[in-house]
Order: structure tokens, then sequence, then C-alpha cells
């Protein structure tokens, strides 16, 4: 089998299972043939979209498997920044200082997938928002902004989530 085909085949099952877990998630059927005709259903659709879904370029499993202790990792990373940033937020809005300004920088993550989430985890943090994610460029606004230097306001606003994402996703 050629690697072209190989990948194909891989890339459909991938959305198909995902789409099926999906179907399954949302679904409250318990019987045979409903798994049976949502999992037909799923591959039906997957073998219709899973180009669009599965970009070409990025032809590597580890695109779409996080590392699991990585995620672990991520996760109570996430919820540290997302409790401090909160109590930031409370105490700007008791009166203390805000310096709003749009920065602009780049990230050093390869996946889109990684950089999806990258931008996603900073508009979840208080105090932030992508406004754009453009291949590596990012363009954020952010509210506690103490510099104007591109790559330290990056790596201010990053603050390790992008080292990290780098382990779960390449």
């Amino acid at each position: 089998m050629r690697a072209r085909t190989l990948w194909n085949l891989i890339r459909w099952v991938l959305s198909g299972s995902v789409f099926f877990l999906v179907w399954l998630f949302f679904s409250s059927e318990t019987s045979l043939f409903a798994h049976l005709l949502g999992l037909a259903g799923a591959m039906l659709i997957s073998a219709l979209t899973y180009r669009v879904f599965l970009a070409d370029h990025e032809a590597g499993l580890r695109y779409f498997f996080p590392n699991p202790i990585w995620v672990v990792v991520l996760i109570v990373r996430l919820s540290w920044s997302f409790y401090l940033s909160s109590f930031r937020i409370v105490g700007t809005i008791l009166g203390g200082p805000c310096r709003p300004r749009i920065v602009h920088f780049r990230t050093r993550l390869k996946s889109d997938l990684a950089r999806f989430a990258l931008a996603n985890f900073i508009t979840w943090t208080p105090g932030t928002i992508t406004l754009d994610l453009d291949d590596d460029h990012l363009t954020v606004f952010w509210f506690y902004a103490d510099t104007a230097h591109r790559r330290l306001a990056g790596e201010k606003i990053k603050e390790g989530l992008e080292g990290i994402l780098g382990k779960v996703w390449v």
C-alpha cells in the first residue's frame, strides 16, 4: 500500500472514530442497531470530510493524539493561570492599575492544533483576548501591558503555556 493511500485511510478512520465518539456522547440510544447506524453515519461523514479535519501537511499521529502526561500538566498549569488571573482582574476592578494594549508576537509551535489551543488558552485567561491567529503570528489584547517589546510581551502572555503545548502536541 502506498504511503499516501495509507495516510488517507488513517485520516478517514481517525475522523470517523471522533465523529462516532461525539455521536455516542450526545446519543441516548443503547441498542446495537442504533450504534451500528451511528457508526455507519460517522464513517460516511468522515469519508466526505476527512481532508478538511486532518490536513495533509500534518501527517503525524502526534499532531492528533496528545501526550497524556503533559495533558495533565497542562490542565494543572491552566487552572493555576486562570486562578491567578481572576484575582488580578478583581484587584483591578477594586481600583488597581490597568494598561490595555494590543500586542503582536510569534509562537514557536509548529502544529496548527497546538497554535489553535494556545490562542484559545490565551483568550480563556482573564485579562487577555486573542484577536487574530495568522500562521505563527498572534495579535492579542492585553489588559495589563507593561511592555511594548514584542518578544517580552509574548513571553509574559504565554507564561510557559507554549512550552507545555509543545510537549502535548508537536
